[in-house]
């Protein structure tokens, strides 16, 4: 996707907060909710940008079948 160029491949989580428009707690959240995959290194969460890309296409294809939009 296009709209995350200006991000690197691994991201921190405040990277994806502020890439999603969510504040840190929620992108946590989401990452201990097993809903946005991560790596962790050590004591560090890193975010590949494929699973932040991952998670949205399968969100915006959830939300078409949930309207009933096939043309999504």
């Amino acid at each position: 996707m296009k709209v995350f160029s200006k991000y690197p491949d691994v991201m921190t989580v405040k990277q994806v907060a502020e890439a999603l428009g969510i504040c840190r707690n929620k992108a946590y959240q989401m990452i201990n909710n097993h809903v946005l995959g991560c790596k962790r290194i050590g004591r560090r969460i890193v975010v590949p940008k494929s699973c932040l890309i991952d998670y949205l296409e399968s969100s915006r294809y959830n939300v078409c079948v949930m309207a009933g939009n096939s043309s999504c």
